[in-house]
């Protein structure tokens, strides 16, 4: 029997069916322990290998899909960034590129008021906490009167409504400082789209809130495009967390900057992702201006779908970078505000983030080649990441790791097709009255 399975051609006719059983039997066994030994699983998927559930990926990575580039099965995307101040520290924090959500607060499955059917778009798909936790330091705060509180909500009309609230902003705010006392090196930055009249309102709701502990006051922001105080001197001084809004009486009468000062912006919506275009907000002075030392770049469509965000964070979110850095004069931007900021073909918004760091920071193609102590163009031989991101796993990763829904379909919670159309009709009556937002 041995020599027939060392030598097939041995003319062995009794043991036959043995010779033939075991054969298939070991060609089996080999090919699953090739398989199992060459297929990545229980952690060890990096990005852009596939995975069959979330605890396949590795640190910093979840699971899902991207229907429109041709990936309908399951890979391993970023979904945590890494930190800059990790490679190079120590720099005035306008050197710096963070991520920004827009809309942070506008969340999927978000719950409605009792009774009321959300009439409304949505944003980003997990909590502001995991949004801090996964890397975002940038929020951008929808904030009007409703309730006889400050609520967060979707404009109609510049008012808003029960069918366009999300929660009070107090909530928010309060998951804002949790954060910043659970982590006492970083900083956190606050733009706020601002419809409260209240007389005190807004700075009663951050003090309220317990954030007026880490606030960055008024006086020491850079009035004329200068450099702000370095991260390390932010740190110490405990005023990590700037706040902007965007109505001009507020920086005298409440002591919160006002956002046109101290930052330029591009045009939001669709007017903000035409390719090889990219005009500056009205309200913003021009993007090469000098006399504004921070620059927020948005890069969002006005009807945001989930299903398309990834497509939209890969090489178009890149070559609008590239647009809008000669348009701003040869200056990268210090924020990236986008949708569903976890969605991408791999490395998305994270890497994106990473190479606007490396280039400003040391002067390399990513962050993570960037040498600590090291002069300015002296880089590791680390090339951008496309198999395996080299992230800070220093906190664990708490966003969505992996999205149970097709994401060929566009998710609506608690919205029905005559609500989406409702919405709709909202923006287009939205945008003939005097102030548009998105």
């Amino acid at each position: 029997m041995c020599s027939c399975i060392l030598d097939p051609l041995t003319k062995c006719k009794a043991p036959s069916i043995i010779i033939t059983t075991t054969t298939t039997t070991l060609y089996l066994f080999l090919s699953l322990f090739f398989f199992l030994t060459s297929s990545c699983s229980n952690g060890n998927c990096h990005v852009m290998e596939a995975c069959s559930s979330a605890s396949d990926c590795g640190p910093g990575l979840y699971c899902s899909t991207c229907p429109l580039i041709g990936r309908k099965q399951p890979f391993c995307t970023r979904g945590q960034a890494t930190f800059p101040t990790s490679f190079v520290n120590g720099l005035p924090f306008n050197k710096y590129s963070w991520i920004m959500t827009h809309n942070s607060f506008s969340i999927l499955d978000a719950p409605p008021l009792p009774g009321v059917q959300r009439l409304t778009f949505y944003n980003q798909e997990d909590t502001v906490t995991n949004q801090l936790r996964n890397g975002v330091r940038g929020l951008m705060l929808d904030m009007y009167d409703f309730e006889n509180d400050i609520w967060l909500c979707h404009s109609f009309l510049g008012q808003c409504f029960n069918f366009n609230a999300f929660q009070p902003a107090i909530n928010t705010l309060k998951e804002v400082e949790a954060f910043l006392t659970e982590n006492p090196t970083e900083i956190v930055t606050i733009v706020i789209e601002d419809y409260v009249h209240t007389p005190k309102g807004l700075i009663n709701l951050f003090i309220n809130s317990g954030l007026d502990k880490y606030w960055f006051p008024v006086s020491d922001m850079p009035k004329g495009g200068e450099d702000w105080p370095t991260i390390t001197e932010i740190v110490q001084s405990n005023h990590r967390l700037l706040v902007f809004t965007s109505d001009p009486s507020k920086e005298a009468e409440e002591g919160i900057a006002y956002q046109w000062k101290y930052m330029i912006e591009n045009e939001s919506g669709d007017n903000g992702v035409h390719r090889g275009s990219c005009p500056h907000r009205k309200e913003s002075k021009p993007l090469n201006s000098r006399s504004a030392s921070l620059f927020l770049l948005n890069y969002f469509p006005t009807y945001p779908v989930e299903a398309d965000s990834c497509k939209e964070h890969s090489a178009p979110l890149v070559d609008m970078v590239n647009t809008c850095y000669k348009a701003a004069g040869n200056v990268l931007p210090n924020f990236i505000a986008v949708n569903y900021y976890m969605r991408s073909d791999g490395g998305g918004v994270f890497d994106v983030v990473d190479k606007v760091n490396g280039r400003t920071l040391c002067g390399c193609n990513t962050v993570t080649a960037c040498q600590v102590g090291a002069p300015f163009g002296s880089c590791q031989n680390i090339t951008v990441p496309s198999t395996s991101p080299v992230t800070n796993t220093a906190g664990s990763f708490t966003g969505y790791v992996q999205f149970s829904r097709s994401a060929s379909a566009v998710h609506s919670p608690n919205c029905s097709f005559a609500a989406i159309v409702m919405a709709i009709i909202v923006y287009h009556i939205q945008s003939k009255s005097f102030k548009r937002t998105f």
